[in-house]
């Protein structure tokens, strides 16, 4: 039987880009969906993101149920999860966008500002950037990845960076738990390679 996976559709991620690059990487099922009980029975759970850490955490809060059958499938019941760009963000404990905000909780750390070292490097951080692996982890291989944003995570569980005006968590996982701020469905041959690697990964 084909794997459910589910894409979750909280109106602040790339959604069809997504779709469509897990689909080139071997995805059977992808499903599209704002729904909880969906999450709740899906065997590999993908959250994107695009735009403010805040707003993002209160559209996905707003969903019924949601971050309940997060908690449960992706903490409790242990299924392959990968968070995309904010998606990555909003597994930290907070966000300092516009405010504080608490995110998912799942990662120890918190999203803030970018503030380079080197003043020459620009805010938002755009375009291709080296993924440097700190630690072994199954997803991630050095390669080059696209990235798009202007604030970045500081804490625990970094398992690569990449340089822009100094150091830049690139990737962080635990566990059955994998979040990369780049964008794998930008990133063409190797944002390929790493969605194959998580459609195949049994943690």
């Amino acid at each position: 039987m084909a794997e459910r996976i589910a894409l979750i559709d909280y109106g602040a991620g790339n959604l069809h880009s997504v779709a469509n690059a897990l689909k080139a990487a071997g995805a059977g099922t992808v499903e599209i969906t704002a729904s909880a009980a969906v999450v709740a029975c899906a065997d590999r759970i993908v959250l994107p993101g695009v735009g403010a850490f805040g707003a993002c955490a209160a559209a996905l809060r707003a969903l019924p149920g949601m971050t309940e059958a997060l908690t449960v499938r992706v903490i409790g019941g242990g299924v392959p999860f990968l968070g995309i760009c904010v998606g990555m963000q909003l597994m930290a404990e907070r966000g300092l966008e516009f405010g504080t905000h608490a995110g998912l909780g799942w990662i120890s750390g918190e999203v803030a500002r970018m503030e380079p070292v080197d003043a020459r490097a620009k805010i938002p951080h755009m375009g291709w950037n080296d993924v440097v692996p700190q630690s072994p982890h199954p997803l991630i291989d050095a390669g080059e990845a696209y990235f798009l944003h202007s604030y970045a995570f500081s804490g625990h569980d970094v398992v690569a960076t990449t340089m822009h005006g100094g150091p830049v968590v690139a990737a962080v996982g635990r566990a059955n738990m994998l979040g990369v701020q780049f964008h794998p469905e930008k990133s063409q041959r190797y944002g390929l390679a790493l969605l194959e690697r998580f459609l195949k990964w049994r943690p």
